[in-house]
């Protein structure tokens, strides 16, 4: 089940039987097999995880009490005690291609599994239930599993929930998830509504890359300074039409750093393990350019996910595009969110 973008938590009417409202959890989205035998573990877009985390792997054969199939989020939690969140930076240095590597941040940044649905229970399919069944099943079988399994915590009442939409965010979560409870389980459609904070900042253009096509700009890095006067590449702009693309390319010649031959200058963003063949390279721009976006969250010295364009900003000098424009958020023991 996938879920669609909504601005506000909705209200029971909206659909038949009402919602349950719970939190968004910021991790990989995992289905979790278990035979009785063997536990696998596969993702979304059913890629295999099942080796990245042998510590969930042997906790879910230990711990879980009959064979089923459940859906819900692998995480990993940083911090001392009493002031944890999640950290999306260490789930995704975990994707790693050395054993020795994979077992050793199993024991340095152990990994946590939030269930929100149960597929299968013994030999009984769940899927063609309501999730108010599913969710019953899923709190039967898992509600005396110890860490490093969870059951997320779920609400009926929607102005509960926008209070942990404002107050989870500081513990690393990624918003509100409200499902239909009449619905069965829907795979690959979005049957569910999300919902996430809307927020802008102005950002200086400092790149673009080349569209896949080999045609337009495919995307525009952006970028933010700090209290050093420092420009920090903060995340990208895309979802631009093909023939906007192709205009852009005109639209931001004159910002294009050249060397003294006169060609474009060409500069490289960090790889990671998920764009370890992936061309990174970009064409370098004059940091002149003001433009405004819509983004959900930050991540560090990074917007969390691909921003998008909003408008352009000539109004706007370059270096007035700062850290400290963005709203500050205000720290959240995910103990209690756990709870």
């Amino acid at each position: 089940m996938l879920a669609k973008s909504v601005p506000e938590v909705p209200e029971h009417a909206k659909v038949e039987g009402g919602f349950s409202y719970e939190p968004k959890w910021d991790g990989f989205r995992a289905l979790i097999s278990w035979d009785g035998t063997d536990v696998e573990i596969g993702s979304r877009g059913a890629k295999p995880l099942t080796r990245y985390f042998p510590e969930l792997v042997a906790a879910f054969a230990e711990l879980l009490p009959e064979p089923c199939l459940i859906d819900g989020e692998v995480v990993v939690a940083r911090g001392a005690e009493g002031e944890q969140r999640l950290d999306w930076e260490a789930l995704s240095q975990r994707i790693h291609p050395a054993a020795s590597r994979v077992n050793m941040l199993a024991e340095e940044t152990p990994a946590m599994f939030i269930a929100f649905d149960l597929l299968a229970r013994g030999d009984r399919d769940l899927q063609d239930e309501p999730f108010s069944e599913r969710r019953a099943q899923l709190e039967d079988l898992l509600g005396a599993v110890p860490h490093p399994v969870h059951v997320t915590r779920t609400t009926d009442d929607p102005d509960l929930a926008r209070r942990w939409l404002a107050e989870f965010e500081g513990a690393g979560l990624d918003g509100v998830i409200a499902k239909p409870l009449a619905q069965p389980y829907a795979p690959n459609k979005r049957t569910m509504f999300k919902i996430k904070h809307a927020r802008t900042a102005d950002v200086v253009a400092l790149g673009y890359r080349i569209h896949k096509s080999g045609e337009g700009v495919g995307s525009l890095l952006v970028g933010l300074y700090d209290d050093e006067g420092r420009l920090h590449g903060v995340g990208g702009v895309s979802a631009w039409t093909d023939k906007r693309r192709k205009e852009l390319i005109d639209e931001l010649a004159p910002l294009v750093e050249r060397d003294a031959d006169g060609e474009a200058v060409v500069g490289e963003t960090d790889r990671s393990r998920f764009s370890a063949s992936k061309d990174v390279s970009f064409v370098r721009l004059r940091p002149e350019l003001v433009l405004e976006v819509r983004y959900d969250q930050l991540e560090g010295m990074r917007f969390r996910h691909t921003v998008q364009f909003d408008r352009w900003r000539p109004d706007r000098d370059a270096r007035s595009c700062t850290f400290a424009q963005l709203e500050t958020v205000t720290s959240y023991d995910l103990g209690d969110v756990l709870d």
